[in-house]
């Protein structure tokens, strides 16, 4: 069976010659990950072969891009989407990507998300978080939901750091301790909230309703969407809490999409299938943050019918992303 995933990252560290001083000195080590994170065709593609992966669909990692001003941000990551397509080109069967897009020039990623999908086939982008603290329902991101809808491919938004405000206000002096404390903040709870939030946003400022064609991913098992399922669906009802013309239920069956990455046990996974629906979801890893063999045995132990299996490993995210 072919198995694809979508949330699989990828960091390379000759792009920092592109970075000034005041971003670098700024920039978090991601110490023995970064070696794994900048790895294409050894230690990842060993690793695919050995665990059945077929495909992976690589993201940029950091957020370098959103720190540049305009013309700067659009170079950048325009290089970026040109090295990205570079070291994966004798691998096509194996890699495709989301392109890195500078989305604080929202035209400019507009233009830059049409170039790599029409020169490279990439099969859409990938956002990460709040630009400098807006959310995308801002109507300065338009054009990129335009285009995106009008190309065809999705746009996955992934969590972020959270806005400074945010970490002071919610996540810092935990008791006895001073600053921020950043499991609550992100990987263990803040951010995935943030996404959902995110999502909503979109849904009550007409978003989904404006482009019809558009079509989101977020990852970790819906960012706490699934579980909050049948309130948020009778909140935001048409005409009540924002601008959605449908129903939470209706928008996201047919626009959203999620993905598993990093969460690896079943009762998530069945309450996904019992809200969002099994055509919506796809299988994800969170490569390097999470290994291949986690995501495998998760796979492999779950009890599903073969046609459900095959639609999370890999149907799904063939027909969204045209892979065959």
């Amino acid at each position: 069976m072919r198995i694809v995933t979508l949330e699989e990252h990828a960091s390379f560290p000759e792009m920092s010659a592109y970075l000034p001083e005041s971003i670098l000195k700024e920039r978090r080590s991601l110490g023995l990950m970064q070696d794994k994170l900048a790895d294409i065709t050894g230690e990842r593609l060993n690793s695919m072969q050995a665990t059945g992966i077929t495909t992976q669909v690589l993201s940029v990692e950091n957020t370098d891009v959103y720190l540049l001003p305009g013309k700067e941000a659009a170079n950048f990551a325009a290089k970026y989407n040109d090295l990205l397509a570079e070291k994966i080109k004798d691998h096509p069967a194996s890699f495709t990507a989301f392109a890195v897009l500078p989305v604080t020039s929202p035209e400019a990623a507009a233009d830059e998300l049409e170039r790599t999908v029409k020169t490279y086939g990439f099969k859409g982008a990938m956002i990460k978080g709040t630009i400098n603290g807006a959310f995308l329902d801002a109507p300065k991101f338009a054009p990129i939901f335009e285009r995106a809808a009008q190309l065809g491919v999705p746009i996955y938004i992934h969590p972020g750091i959270p806005p400074q405000e945010v970490i002071n206000a919610y996540y810092s002096n935990v008791g006895d301790s001073t600053g921020p404390n950043e499991a609550i903040a992100c990987y263990g709870w803040g951010w995935h909230s943030e996404t959902a939030i995110h999502i909503l946003r979109l849904l009550a400022a007409g978003i989904f309703d404006k482009y019809p064609g558009l079509k989101i991913i977020i990852g970790h098992m819906g960012e706490m969407l699934p579980m909050m399922w049948s309130r948020a669906n009778n909140v935001f009802k048409p005409g009540v809490a924002g601008k959605n013309q449908r129903t939470l239920a209706d928008t996201f069956r047919e626009q959203l999409f999620i993905t598993t990455s990093g969460i690896f046990t079943p009762a998530p996974l069945q309450l996904a299938i019992d809200t969002i629906g099994i055509d919506n979801i796809m299988f994800s890893i969170d490569y390097p943050f999470s290994t291949n063999q986690m995501g495998l045995d998760f796979l492999n132990n779950l009890q599903l019918p073969a046609e459900q299996l095959a639609k999370i490993a890999h149907l799904n995210a063939d027909k969204l992303l045209g892979l065959k």
